[in-house]
């Protein structure tokens, strides 16, 4: 049976609270002009924007934040609506509100001879706050196979709001420092500088994702992480970070605070700022209770073939050790890929786009599916491509049509076959969401 209608949607509770707050903030500053809608670059400064009043300009405050909804179908037609092990936009033929993303800021300095202090505050709430959270092989200590709990989280398809929640994906304090040629540090909570694509929607060009964001990478951080330029060509970034119960990142407030890992980087830009190149990684034990080590390193190299093309290739390499044979294929897990793309900007509101990737799980322990359930897990090589545009009728407005198509390569053994609910080693995806940037 169906769930009922109200069920099958997401509620527009947390939307028409979120309006009501800003358009109280609005209401305050009078004195703010409003813009027409197509000269905002935001909603906010079409209804006369907070962040020109005199308090906010002159505490260096900025309040925004973007709504994010998308729909997909699903050539497969599968009988759970799960895309496989596609996540953020994981649904068939269901309308999901991905992000409602609101946050509050003080930006620091970035040069200059004196100390500054600020930080950042972002709340979301939607059906991609699940994937903000810790997250890795969900739902279980990877070392003993203990089960654990999965917080409010309601996997039930037949509940109410079964896939939504709230999140804070940030909470950071941040201070710039005037050492040499200026020090910035964070200390809280953050998202990670590792990798190309990113959580918050409006940061990327897709509206699915790469596996290599999905499983290859850490999503966020708690701990401290510090950022410098060391010359115009050279920057270097380094921390600590804790460790989760589910592998060496994505690591909260409350566990794993004996576990603190390394994280560190460095990035090369040309002269001409057409080309960079970073790499970035992060180490340490998998657990408080072992020394069995999680880590992984990023390539990510940009190139501007022109002013209106431009290319990515990224390269990430991954391993965890000791891990419980219920998870995986070796005791040894490894993962790695390979990752493209390619941009060009046909107009100045309209960019067409290409994706392509290969991803290799050797060991069955990092791509599961759904996502969400982690209740199909085996090794292969998984390969996508994706293609699609970027057209923004008005600044605050980002429409995201793409067209997505994956399979499988799996040894007879695992037989893996992780779309249509584990009946095809292959799937197409349609699909269309829009950015609205507040």
């Amino acid at each position: 049976m169906n769930p009922p209608i109200k069920n099958r949607y997401f509620t527009l509770k947390p939307l028409a609270f979120a309006i009501a707050s800003l358009c109280a903030i609005n209401s305050a500053n009078v004195s703010a002009e409003a813009k027409t809608l197509t000269e905002a670059n935001t909603l906010l400064e079409a209804m006369g924007n907070p962040n020109d009043a005199a308090f906010m300009k002159n505490n260096n405050l900025k309040i925004g934040g973007w709504l994010n909804s998308g729909i997909t179908y699903n050539a497969t037609a599968p009988g759970d609506r799960f895309n496989g092990p596609i996540t953020f936009g994981d649904r068939s033929a269901e309308l999901q509100m991905n992000q409602l993303n609101l946050y509050m800021q003080r930006a620091v300095a970035t040069e200059g001879s004196a100390w500054d202090f600020g930080g950042r505050f972002d709340v979301m709430y939607g059906s991609d706050a699940f994937f903000t959270q810790a997250y890795g092989v969900p739902g279980a200590d990877l070392g003993t196979g203990r089960t654990m709990d999965r917080g409010t989280w309601d996997l039930d398809i037949t509940a109410n709001n079964r896939f939504y929640g709230f999140a804070v994906p940030q909470a950071y304090l941040e201070a710039y420092i005037p050492v040499g040629n200026g020090l910035n540090v964070k200390a809280g909570h953050f998202y990670t500088p590792i990798g190309y694509e990113t959580v918050p929607a409006p940061d990327n060009f897709f509206y699915t994702h790469a596996y290599t964001m999905q499983y290859g990478e850490p999503f966020t951080h708690t701990g401290i992480m510090a950022n410098y330029t060391v010359d115009k060509n050279w920057a270097v970034m380094g921390g600590v970070v804790t460790g989760s119960a589910t592998g060496g990142w994505d690591g909260g407030w409350d566990r794993e605070l004996g576990n603190w890992s390394g994280l560190m980087g460095a990035t090369w830009t040309s002269t001409n700022k057409a080309t960079s190149l970073n790499v970035s990684g992060t180490y340490g034990a998998r657990s408080e209770t072992t020394s069995d080590a999680w880590a992984m390193y990023s390539a990510v190299l940009k190139h501007n073939f022109t002013d209106k093309m431009h290319f990515v290739l990224q390269h990430d390499h991954g391993f965890a050790d000791g891990i419980n044979p219920a998870y995986s294929t070796a005791p040894d897990a490894e993962w790695y890929g390979v990752l493209s793309h390619l941009t060009y900007d046909v107009r100045d509101n309209l960019t067409a786009g290409l994706r392509a990737e290969w991803f290799r799980d050797q060991n069955g322990f990092r791509v599961c599916s759904p996502a969400r359930t982690a209740a199909r897990c085996a090794p292969g090589s998984f390969y996508a491509i994706t293609a699609g545009v970027n057209w923004k009728p008005v600044a605050w407005l980002n429409v995201r049509p793409n067209v997505r198509y994956d399979w499988v390569d799996s040894d007879a053994k695992s037989g893996s076959q992780p779309f249509d609910g584990g009946n095809q080693k292959d799937q197409f995806l349609f699909s269309t969401d829009m950015n609205i940037a507040f």
